[in-house]
């Protein structure tokens, strides 16, 4: 992706990284996730894939792993090599056929509706537990809209605040929220992801 310089995109950037919502998601939690979730449903290894708010890049890798192609940026320029964009704003008229990442808690309706625009297969947040209560987010995103599936951790999945970090813990609920487009099933879906992290977990994503 090429960066986009427009006064829109840029005043929407932060000089510093302390305010944003900066949490690397663990890369066996994708893949655990992609093996047990996604892959029973969509032929990945034929289709594309934006992560849009993919920070250093570690749930990005990941993707990789699975889909034809991935393309990653966010808003802050943690790296030189990772197209800094706004993803809000950012106005690209380029389809992916899946949209995938972990979006900041506070913009993560926004993300989902923009997302929608721009996944012609589906679209799927990792968001907190939490994220699937409230009246105004039923109102909202889910009454007219609910997801496909909700996919539910049964072992937490550890983030901290500006690293990837193996010896975390977390009190933390995490499940991914899943639009497929091509879902012929009405309703929404709950199911569960296996503990997974001794399978999925390498030594190389903490490098």
């Amino acid at each position: 992706m090429v960066q986009n310089t427009s006064h829109a995109v840029m005043a929407q950037r932060i000089s510093g990284n302390e305010g944003l919502d900066d949490f690397p998601t663990p890369p066996w939690a994708v893949r655990a996730f992609l093996e047990h979730v996604l892959s029973p449903i969509a032929p990945l290894s034929c289709e594309t894939c934006l992560e849009p708010a993919c920070g250093r890049g570690y749930m990005a890798r990941a993707l990789a792993e699975y889909f034809a192609k991935v393309d990653m940026a966010d808003v802050y320029p943690y790296s030189e090599n990772i197209p800094q964009f706004d993803f809000l704003v950012y106005e690209d008229a380029r389809m992916y056929d899946w949209v995938v990442t972990n979006p900041p808690f506070k913009d993560a309706e926004r993300f989902i509706k923009r997302a929608r625009g721009m996944a012609s297969h589906g679209v799927a947040m990792l968001t907190r537990t939490s994220f699937l209560e409230s009246k105004g987010r039923y109102e909202r995103l889910f009454k007219d809209n609910p997801p496909d599936v909700v996919a539910q951790y049964v072992e937490r999945v550890p983030m901290v605040k500006g690293r990837l970090d193996r010896k975390a813990s977390t009190a933390t609920s995490y499940a991914w929220i899943v639009w497929d487009y091509h879902s012929h099933v009405t309703g929404t879906k709950l199911v569960w992801i296996p503990p997974s992290r001794h399978v999925f977990e390498k030594d190389s994503d903490y490098i």
